[in-house]
């Protein structure tokens, strides 16, 4: 049986990689804890199956999973600064890009009769 998602089965490949860096990473910081597979999942809710999928970066790994492991490992502050407007160079420049250079009148209906 396939994913009915493609991106399950075969996500692009920068997003395969990451993935794996981020389980290996938390793998790192679980294992440097001392911390066990099994105190992992007892400690955010989850099963060891989960855990070690995480570890593994697979894409099917719900995102709850990978936040709880960081917060487990207090390290969750760390995804604040994901896609943070503030270092979005790309959008950035779209959005002064169209920015107004001067306040139009709203068009629109007039109530007064």
């Amino acid at each position: 049986m396939t994913a009915r998602n493609k991106l399950l089965n075969a996500p692009p490949y920068a997003v395969e990689q990451t993935l794996k860096r981020l389980g290996a990473n938390l793998r790192t910081a679980r294992l440097r804890r001392n911390l066990t597979i099994a105190d992992m999942a007892e400690k955010i809710g989850t099963g060891e199956r989960a855990v070690a999928d995480a570890e593994k970066g697979k894409p099917s790994t719900g995102v709850a999973v990978y936040a709880a492991m960081l917060w487990a490992l207090d390290l969750l502050d760390q995804i604040t600064d994901v896609a943070a407007p503030e270092t979005d160079d790309e959008g950035q420049t779209l959005a002064l890009s169209r920015e107004r250079a001067r306040a139009r009148p709203k068009a629109g209906l007039d109530n007064d009769f």
